[in-house]
């Protein structure tokens, strides 16, 4: 049986697996953001990339979102130099929210609003201390829903 998750994921981890993936650029970040993952207890599977060589963002956006659609895991954390790539990868899918935040009022936002099932973050452009407020504030906001369930219902393509 799958179980779903909903964030905000204060005493809701068991069993919950964020996904997480970034290009060369972003990955130093990515290194912290297992390091912040490992300090609060949550389990997490990394899609790539796995050094600083050259990549392409894309191949480790789009197995992050295969992930998700699969239930492999249940949200994801995305990094790329910029965090427009990956996000214009990962928003690609279908079932896909990636919201890109570089302040905790985005992250916020993002989640508040947009129910963003990845949090998308620009590795060249926060560093550590910003990148953990940052998810911080995505992983404890939770989604309002309401008027914000009919926008996200509007924007599959029919």
């Amino acid at each position: 049986m799958k179980t779903e998750h909903t964030l905000p994921l204060e005493g809701n981890t068991e069993g919950a697996i964020i996904g997480i993936a970034s290009d060369h650029a972003a990955f130093p970040l990515k290194q912290f953001v297992k390091q912040y993952l490992d300090e609060k207890g949550l389990k997490y599977h990394d899609y790539g990339t796995y050094t600083e060589e050259s990549c392409n963002y894309a191949e480790f956006g789009h197995l992050l979102a295969e992930g998700i659609e699969k239930g492999e895991v249940f949200a994801g954390i995305a990094m790329c130099g910029s965090g427009e790539g990956i996000s214009m990868t990962l928003n690609k899918h279908q079932n896909i929210r990636a919201g890109l935040a570089w302040i905790p009022e985005i992250a916020h936002l993002i989640r508040q609003h947009n129910n963003a099932n990845v949090l998308v973050m620009p590795g060249r452009f926060i560093d550590n201390d910003m990148a953990r407020l940052i998810m911080d504030e995505y992983l404890s906001t939770p989604f309002e829903g309401g008027r914000h369930q009919q926008r996200i219902d509007a924007i599959p393509v029919k």
